[in-house]
């Protein structure tokens, strides 16, 4: 089972922090996150996307203005 936490204030959001229970589900939840701030991103205009493995099963998917637009990078923390 995952779990994602969104600000509720915030929309659309600018980070997405993801926490999943079995490896079967990140890849799914991770592109769904990704898709939900391509939005906000082509709004924005101006930055990239970054996904952060914090730990095993544990991520952030964020607007990042390092990253450029229309790109997506992936870190380690």
């Amino acid at each position: 089972m995952s779990s994602a936490a969104i600000d509720p204030l915030a929309f659309p959001p600018r980070s997405i922090s993801l926490n999943f229970a079995a490896a079967e589900e990140i890849h799914v939840g991770i592109e769904d996150a990704v898709k939900t701030l391509i939005i906000a991103a082509s709004q924005d205009g101006t930055c990239g996307i970054r996904v952060t493995r914090h730990e095993p099963g544990a991520f952030t998917v964020a607007l990042d203005e390092t990253v450029p637009f229309g790109e997506t990078y992936e870190d380690l923390a």
